[in-house]
């Protein structure tokens, strides 16, 4: 798994992106399990996520609402199949509103560019 922390901040907020192939949902859990084994990751307030596998979209908002319908549509434009995508935020006490939506977006986009994935 890829992971690139502290990328995003705002009104105390922060953004890390990371990720991985994965070809099944069982692959997707255990990439989870192994970010939230990660003190710091353990103690975000959102990881949301997204995956395209052979059966369909799979993903998961973790209270970020909307937040995993993005990042599936940033993966399906990117052609990027079998391979998850997750956006950690931690909640910096002060309400982003629609910035939340672009500070996925822009996670999203440093993860695709990053890895050479995009």
């Amino acid at each position: 798994m890829q992971v690139f922390d502290r990328i995003i901040s705002d009104r105390g907020s922060r953004y890390a992106v990371s990720g991985g192939a994965a070809g099944s949902r069982a692959e997707v859990a255990g990439l989870l399990a192994d970010l939230r084994s990660v003190k710091r990751f353990a103690k975000a307030t959102h990881h949301s996520w997204a995956v395209l596998l052979e059966d369909g979209i799979v993903k998961d908002d973790d209270g970020e609402a909307g937040a995993g319908q993005l990042i599936a549509q940033m993966l399906e434009r990117a052609g990027l199949r079998g391979h998850v995508v997750i956006v950690t935020r931690w909640y910096g006490g002060k309400h982003l509103g629609g910035d939340r939506f672009r500070h996925v977006a822009d996670a999203v986009r440093h993860y695709l560019r990053e890895t050479g994935l995009g």
